[in-house]
């Protein structure tokens, strides 16, 4: 499985695994049993970075909480020592349409000691803070990070939703390896930060690389289950999917001539255009999680990619979610 470095140091595979799903945002959460046992096979096929956060919990059918990052300790317990496990702090809860985040030192600690505890493991390779928490500055934030870094309790840092002056700030008082942002064909925002990180040598885990399953091709209507986050996604409406056709036209066309899935290619289009870029595409189904790590195995030139950019400036598509809101 190819490889590629985040910052100075980390290697990680070119396209990890988002676990999210497995507890969280899609529906009821998926059989404890199941969960642990699909990880594991993620594992087996070539799989060595795992996406998780605190956050991330549903309610098992026996009213027991779904803890996201409890199935993946269970997973990968017995071969810790070769596998990247990424999480999260900072989001507290999620309240109504928007979110309630958290970045006091005090809890910071006590949610290091909870991933640690649920995770199974005395340290944690990549530690996000979440979201951008705006009652705390970055360089407090950083001097947590390196403490917990001389602590043994995490090995690196990054934040989700990152932008430039809150970055090169953290980064000054402890060196930041990753930021984790939402990127995808359909959201391309966060291209404007390319300088900064090629600058500062920071990596970028790509989230939603696939726009929620969007890209994927398969989705031809909305129809999901209840408490799914996609209900109230804009690139779900009738109206959105109908204007995304031209999208996906391009997708198929562009996957027919590498005889490959258009979800394997909207993942190969962010590997190929920089080496920093890791997307971590979630799914509960092997066939998919499967196919996914096998776009890293599709090459594009630098003109093809630039031709792909030009095209998506072109082709409509419709609004795409794009986080949701801090509570202040």
């Amino acid at each position: 499985m190819e490889t590629r470095t985040l910052g100075k140091d980390l290697t990680v595979t070119a396209i990890g695994l988002g676990c999210m799903g497995f507890s969280h945002g899609y529906g009821k959460p998926t059989d404890v049993d199941e969960a642990v046992k699909t990880i594991r096979a993620a594992y087996d096929m070539g799989y060595r970075f795992f996406d998780t956060a605190e956050i991330y919990q549903g309610t098992n059918p026996d009213g027991s909480i779904n803890y996201n990052e409890e199935l993946v300790g269970k997973a990968l317990h017995d071969v810790r020592d070769q596998v990247v496990i990424a999480t999260k702090f900072g989001i507290a809860a999620h309240e109504g349409t928007g979110i309630k985040v958290d970045s006091s030192p005090k809890t910071i600690r006590k949610s290091v000691e909870g991933s640690l505890k649920r995770l199974n493991t005395d340290h944690i390779d990549l530690y996000y803070q979440h979201r951008i928490d705006p009652n705390v500055e970055p360089e407090t934030v950083a001097k947590v990070m390196q403490e917990l870094m001389d602590e043994g309790k995490i090995t690196h840092w990054g934040i989700s939703e990152a932008n430039e002056d809150y970055l090169r700030r953290a980064n000054a008082v402890c060196k930041v390896t990753a930021v984790q942002n939402r990127y995808s064909m359909m959201y391309r925002e966060y291209e404007a930060l390319f300088p900064v990180l090629e600058e500062l040598n920071i990596g970028l885990v790509a989230f939603s690389p696939l726009a929620n399953g969007l890209l994927t091709g398969q989705i031809k209507q909305s129809s999901f289950s209840d408490k799914d986050l996609r209900n109230k996604m804009p690139q779900f409406t009738p109206e959105a999917l109908e204007k995304n056709k031209e999208l996906l036209a391009l997708l198929d066309k562009i996957a027919a001539d590498h005889d490959a899935t258009p979800a394997q290619i909207s993942l190969a289009w962010m590997v190929n255009k920089k080496p920093y870029i890791v997307p971590i595409p979630g799914s509960r189904h092997l066939n998919r999680i499967e196919d996914n790590l096998k776009a890293a195995q599709i090459k594009m030139t630098p003109e093809e990619v630039a031709q792909i950019d030009k095209a998506l400036d072109a082709v409509p598509m419709s609004e795409v979610f794009g986080g949701t809101k801090i509570e202040k």
